[in-house]
């Protein structure tokens, strides 16, 4: 067998690593690893397929664009028998998906057909999922809708933020991975089509999404904070146009005092942090930083003090 891997972040680290493994034990030859230049502006906390790869002296490519002819036509002359892309973030055209004899397929974040689109871990936070996976599926020109090999469960906890459900991923998509490979090659793997009225899709996030809606409930604030804390852009408000990011935080059992608005700062819990009305009961503020500035933990800021009474938009 012959293998063409797509592959970028920590998921498509592992999966590398797995089939490096694996094509090893099977005598199949890795013939090419297709990755991303790192953009400097982006936090790059994860690990480097491109290194990996180098490190076991494999054949790297970086195209801008992977659709393009002339890298069509370099990988065709590979003569693939499959291609696997695992947190590859270009969309394949049909070219290049026809390329492998006996298919092409995707590793994604979330329990297909639910989730498709872009960043689903992220997603999965903000709506208050108790539960995602990850799934191998067929790829075709229109993202996430082709038919499943395998999924994986995983379970979410109340503490879960994206960077910890993320790493319960990445151990799910290895484990995954050594489960199919091994049926794929053998022509054994199912092959199940997706119900397409089952679908949900959702597109890319941007730092300004994670602006706070006060008028939102505690629940919901909180889940946007858990799901773009670090390593993410975070969630953020304003305060007379000072912007204050919430890197952590808890929604408190109890209702707002009558007449708080949402946003408004109810009180300081000392040793905890700052108190905050919304729409729907209170949030703890916990661990913050205003933009420009260190970080900082609500305990040990006396000065919060000054905020109470004040709103947060």
């Amino acid at each position: 067998m012959r293998l063409i891997f797509f592959g970028y972040h920590n998921i498509g680290y592992v999966c590398l690593k797995a089939f490096i493994e694996m094509c090893g034990r099977f005598s199949d030859d890795l013939a090419a690893v297709v990755t991303h230049a790192d953009d400097p502006k982006e936090n790059i906390w994860f690990a480097s397929v491109r290194e990996l790869a180098f490190k076991h002296h494999l054949p790297v490519y970086q195209p801008q664009n992977p659709n393009e002819p002339a890298f069509v036509q370099a990988m065709a002359k590979l003569a693939p028998d499959f291609i696997f892309s695992c947190y590859y973030r270009h969309m394949l055209k049909k070219p290049l998906l026809e390329l492998p004899r006996l298919g092409a397929l995707n590793l994604h974040g979330s329990l297909l057909p639910k989730y498709r689109g872009r960043v689903p871990v992220n997603w999965v936070l903000v709506n208050g999922e108790t539960e995602t996976g990850m799934t191998l599926h067929y790829m075709e020109e229109k993202a996430d809708q082709g038919d499943i090999v395998a999924q994986h469960r995983v379970s979410i906890t109340e503490d879960d933020t994206a960077y910890t459900l993320f790493a319960k991923m990445t151990v799910t998509a290895e484990e995954l991975m050594y489960e199919t490979y091994p049926l794929l090659r053998a022509g054994r793997a199912p092959r199940v089509p997706q119900n397409h009225t089952q679908a949900s899709y959702f597109g890319g996030r941007k730092p300004q999404d994670g602006r706070i809606d006060w008028n939102k409930s505690a629940r919901e604030i909180y889940n946007l904070v858990r799901a773009v804390t670090h390593p993410y852009p975070g969630a953020f408000t304003t305060l007379a146009g000072r912007k204050l990011f919430i890197w952590w935080g808890r929604p408190l059992a109890e209702p707002a005092p009558p007449g708080a608005a949402p946003g408004e700062v109810v009180s300081r819990l000392p040793g905890q942090g700052l108190i905050v009305a919304t729409g729907d009961g209170m949030l703890l503020i916990i661990q913050a930083q205003w933009e420009g500035e260190p970080e900082f933990l609500g305990p040990v800021v006396a000065s919060w003090q000054e905020m109470v009474g004040r709103r947060l938009e």
